[in-house]
């Protein structure tokens, strides 16, 4: 079964939505929700502290889903490990699970823009122990969802007796996914811990290498690959003629700094997204499907407008 879920615009980011000027609640708010209408799985939040010139807090913003959803499935997208102690992040994702009756998807990684993390007064360390800290913080979360009074000391985290009451609703626990694509440590993360993998913005070749490592990770942990759900999240520009995807490719490449010429440029974001009219979508997604994904995170270049999110759910879904 091939799903879909949907980035929500809880940032302004050019490079994101180059056509989203000003941040609006309101605007996030109508897009989850004609989401949940037009049928997609899941919507899923950013989790960043400073990422482009505003941006709201990943776990609040979801959190504020609940109560105005009803089935659709509510994501972070990727959860930055070294923001939150794993057991206040097991506490949080529990509690979200419990009071959205069961639709949490729990996506986590380790970290990577340093900027908010020296302006916010939050170490950052080398990338190995970054990923050996994602490490432990999963090891932490996933007892806490389904133990009583788990223990645990490792190197970077502890906890003695963390009861998490009440548990979450999903058993033995919410999906985890974990994102990120280092070829060494963070493939046996993945293949330790994960439920689903997330391999961003990557070409169907780059693809096909990061499941061959991953492949190479469970034999080493003693992981069934076949376990793990493959996921795909990038940029979608969709439109019924190419004038339209043109129109959305040149607005994107004005609002980011230019080192390639504009056709060349568009043969990389081409390689590396889901781009054009719905035909092209459905040939581009097929690509990935013949390789395993079954799971496929969206962002839609036009926002604010929901034109993009229409058309493919009612012209390139229904052929996948």
């Amino acid at each position: 079964m091939i799903r879909f879920g949907v980035r929500v615009p809880n940032l302004v980011l050019p490079r994101y939505f180059p056509m989203y000027k000003e941040l609006n609640y309101k605007v996030l708010l109508d897009y989850a929700l004609e989401s949940e209408l037009l049928g997609y799985d899941s919507v899923w939040v950013n989790d960043h502290l400073i990422f482009g010139s505003s941006i709201l807090e990943c776990w609040t913003t979801l959190s504020s889903l609940v109560p105005v959803t009803e089935k659709v499935r509510l994501g972070t997208l990727v959860l930055c490990n070294n923001f939150r102690p794993p057991s206040l992040l097991a506490k949080m994702g529990a509690t979200l699970d419990y009071i959205s009756e069961g639709r949490l998807e729990f996506g986590i990684g380790a970290g990577w823009n340093e900027r908010e993390h020296r302006a916010y007064g939050i170490p950052f360390p080398k990338p190995a122990e970054r990923v050996k800290r994602l490490d432990e913080a999963l090891e932490i979360i996933k007892r806490m969802w389904t133990e009583d009074y788990p223990c645990y000391e490792g190197k970077y985290y502890r906890i003695e007796g963390a009861s998490c009451e009440p548990k979450p609703l999903q058993k033995p626990h919410p999906p985890i996914t974990v994102g990120g694509a280092g070829e060494k440590l963070m493939m046996e993360v993945i293949a330790r811990h994960a439920d689903r993998c997330n391999f961003p913005h990557r070409s169907p070749s780059e693809y096909a290498r990061k499941l061959d490592a991953l492949r190479r990770a469970c034999l080493r942990v003693g992981r069934d690959f076949k376990e793990i759900e493959k996921s795909w999240w990038g940029r979608a520009i969709v439109s019924r003629d190419e004038k339209g995807v043109n129109e959305q490719l040149k607005a994107l490449y004005l609002s980011q700094e230019r080192k390639l010429r504009f056709e060349e440029w568009v043969r990389e974001v081409r390689a590396n997204s889901i781009v054009g009219t719905p035909e092209e979508c459905v040939e581009k997604l097929r690509e990935y499907t013949r390789l395993g994904v079954t799971y496929f995170i969206l962002r839609f270049g036009d926002v604010p407008s929901k034109e993009g999110l229409r058309i493919f759910a009612e012209e390139v879904i229904p052929e996948l």
